[in-house]
């Protein structure tokens, strides 16, 4: 969950949490508002299930992002092709995606800063970060410098199973202020091996299947070109990502269609 602050100022440039620093300092950046290069996700990704959590108020804010004009996912062509691949993996082991953000738009970043800067706004606190006072959001580092969802070709999402018709249990929420959000909690990813957490550890922990539903998540998105995030579990970007460089600006509405 972290955002990424331009220079001195409020000014930003990439989105809170899941795709923060995901990618190493650059030196040119570019911003603009041309989405030619952007699919509506489901166009391509006929099965996803849509939560886009920003449009709607139940999210670490409290009220509609910014920026999300529509209850839509945006990808780039790239990032879409790569995930239907996915999507037809994991049909065959009888699950479906669920979405909750893609391309996240500048003025969404934006939005998330102003929150992030109002102390006293902690109407979601029980939600979304109940171990935490606000204040220390940006001192451990929740809110960062880079975020890839401006980019384009990152996504948050989860599983839905099929047959019991509900989300796998991952253990924790999307968007989870805390190290319970890592993947390496309670488990190793590199090997999928589970290590509980001792009795004495007490507090939160995964159980075995709540760990390996985590884990059948992120070997899917790693098996089609995608790369994970050290401390979010529900977070992916494309390695081979079409525009490293640039961050988009256009709301997230609604697509013209195109055969594919």
């Amino acid at each position: 969950m972290r955002l990424w602050l331009l220079a001195a100022g409020i000014a930003c440039c990439g989105p809170f949490l899941t795709s923060c620093s995901d990618s190493s300092d650059r030196a040119a950046i570019s911003a603009t508002d041309d989405d030619s290069q952007f699919v509506t996700l489901t166009d391509v990704v006929p099965d996803a299930i849509l939560e886009i959590r920003y449009y709607g108020t139940y999210n670490f804010v409290g009220t509609r992002i910014d920026g999300y004009e529509e209850p839509t996912a945006l990808l780039t062509r790239q990032a879409a092709d790569s995930l239907r691949a996915v999507s037809d993996d994991v049909l065959r082991q009888g699950y479906r995606l669920k979405i909750y953000d893609a391309y996240r738009p500048q003025r969404a970043v934006n939005h998330f800063v102003r929150w992030a800067q109002a102390i006293a706004d902690t109407a979601m606190k029980p939600y979304f970060y109940p171990d935490l006072p606000k204040s220390v959001l940006f001192e451990q580092e929740y809110i960062y410098e880079r975020s890839g969802h401006t980019r384009g070709s990152t996504v948050d999402l989860t599983l839905f199973d099929m047959h019991t018709e509900k989300e796998l249990d991952m253990g924790g929420t999307f968007d989870w202020f805390g190290h319970e959000s890592h993947p390496g909690f309670c488990g190793d990813p590199a090997t999928g091996e589970y290590r509980p957490l001792p009795a004495e550890a007490g507090g939160r922990a995964l159980t075995r299947e709540q760990f390996q539903n985590r884990m059948t998540l992120r070997r899917a998105m790693l098996a089609h070109g995608f790369k994970p995030l050290d401390t979010e579990w529900w977070h992916f970007t494309l390695a081979d990502e079409p525009f490293p460089d640039t961050y988009f600006t256009f709301p997230v509405r609604q697509l013209s269609s195109e055969p594919f």
